[in-house]
C-alpha cells in the first residue's frame, strides 16, 4: 500500500503557551540510513515538550538554541514500524517499538505526529504484556530513572560538574524519592525496590495508597509537613522536582550520602562538601538497550507504568492544560487513531 505523502501533527509556529499547539497537516518524515519509519500510536508527553513550546524560557538566553518553523514537539512514542531503511537489521516492517528519540535534541524528535522516523539504535520491541498506550509512557521517565539509579549507559559528561555522574549502590540503602508519584518518581520507587533499597516516597497525601502499592516502605505527604525536617540517615536522595530547592534534602542525608537532583539549580555546593555528599545529576538520553531492559521488567511484571490520563493527539493543548496543573499520577499520553 502506497505510504502518504502527508500526515497529521501538532505543530508550533510560534514561542507561547498550550495555544500555539496547532493539529494541522504536515509532510511525511523522509526515512535516512539507519532509521526506521514508524506508525504513531501512542505518545508520552514530558517535561521537555512544554519546554520546547515555550521556546526555553527556564535557560539563560545564551543557552537557548535557535530552531526553525514549523516545530513538531515530543519525543515518546510506540507504534508499529512502517518501512525500514536498507541498512537496518535489527527491525522489520509490522514490528511493534517504542522509544525515545534522538533525545536529547532542540525540535528534531518530532513524536506529536501520526508518523515519525526514529534510528533504530533508539527503539525496543514494545512490551507483549502493555498496550501502546502504557508503552508510551514509559520511555524518558523510565530511562530517566534507569539513568539517574542503574546504568548511565553515555559517555557524555555533563558541563555543569567536574565528574561524570555514576549511579551508587543501593541495595540495602534508604533511597528517598522527591515527587515519587509522577513520571520518573514512580519509576524511581520501583527500580530502587528492585535493587534491594529501602525505598521513602515523598508526594502529595492523594497518592500514599499508589505508592505502597509500587513499594514503597515509607510515605511522606509534603503538603503536611515538609519532607527535609521528617527524614533522616537516608543514604540516596532523588529530586525528581530539583531546581533550587533542592538542596534543602542535605540535612536527610548521611555523611558520605548522595543527592541526585534530576533538574538544574542546585546551588549548595559548600555544604555538600562540608557533608561529604556526592551531588551529581545528568541528562537522559536516547538508548534501545537500556529500554529493551526496563521492556523484560514491564513483561515479567517487575515494574508498571501509571497512567495519569490520556488525551486525543488532536487535544495536545488540553494535555499540556493537565500537565501544568500538577499533582499527576503517572504518565500523561496522547492518542493516534
Amino acid at each position: 500500500m502506497k505510504k502518504p505523502e502527508m500526515m497529521k501533527a501538532i505543530r508550533l509556529h510560534e514561542f507561547g503557551g498550550p495555544e500555539v499547539l496547532r493539529y494541522e497537516d504536515a509532510p511525511l518524515p523522509a526515512l535516512k540510513p539507519g532509521e526506521v519509519l514508524i506508525r504513531v500510536h501512542a505518545i508520552g508527553i514530558n517535561p521537555p515538550d512544554w519546554y520546547l513550546r515555550d521556546g526555553y524560557k527556564m535557560l539563560p538566553p545564551e543557552w537557548r538554541p535557535s530552531m526553525p518553523f514549523p516545530i513538531i514537539p515530543g519525543s515518546d512514542v510506540s507504534g508499529v514500524v512502517e518501512a525500514v531503511a536498507i541498512d537496518v537489521q535489527d527491525f522489520s516492517v509490522g514490528d511493534e517499538v517504542f522509544g525515545m528519540i534522538r533525545f536529547p535534541s532542540f525540535g528534531e524528535s518530532a513524536a506529536y505526529a501520526e508518523y515519525v522516523t526514529a534510528p533504530a539504535s533508539d527503539l525496543a520491541r514494545k512490551p507483549v504484556g502493555i498496550d501502546h498506550v502504557y508503552a508510551a509512557g514509559v520511555p524518558m521517565a523510565g530511562l530517566t530513572a534507569w539513568q539517574f539509579l542503574i546504568e548511565l549507559g553515555h559517555n557524555v559528561q555533563n558541563p555543569l560538574q567536574p565528574d561524570m555522574h555514576r549511579p551508587v549502590p543501593i541495595n540495602g540503602k534508604r533511597v528517598l524519592v522527591n515527587g515519587a508519584a509522577g513520571g520518573v518518581g514512580h519509576f524511581a520507587v520501583q527500580l530502587a525496590k528492585w535493587r534491594g533499597a529501602q525505598v521513602i516516597a515523598v508526594a502529595s497525601g492523594k497518592h500514599e495508597s499508589f505508592l505502597h502499592e509500587l513499594g514503597a516502605d515509607e510515605f511522606i505527604d509534603y503538603t503536611k509537613r515538609p519532607p527535609e525536617d521528617v527524614a533522616r540517615e537516608v543514604d540516596l536522595v532523588l529530586d525528581t522536582l530539583g531546581g533550587s530547592t533542592t538542596g534543602r534534602f542535605l540535612r536527610t542525608l548521611r555523611q558520605g550520602g548522595a543527592l541526585f537532583p534530576v533538574f538544574l539549580g542546585f546551588s549548595d555546593a559548600e555544604e555538600a562538601a562540608q557533608q561529604g555528599v556526592t551531588v551529581s545529576m545528568t541528562q537522559v538520553r536516547s538508548n534501545g538497550l537500556q529500554l529493551a531492559e526496563l521492556g523484560r521488567l514491564l513483561d515479567a511484571g517487575t515494574i508498571r507504568v501509571a497512567i495519569d490520563s490520556t488525551f486525543p493527539l488532536a487535544d495536545a493543548q488540553t494535555a499540556h492544560e493537565r500537565a501544568a496543573h500538577g499533582h499527576i499520577q503517572g504518565k500523561i499520553v496522547l492518542t493516534v487513531a
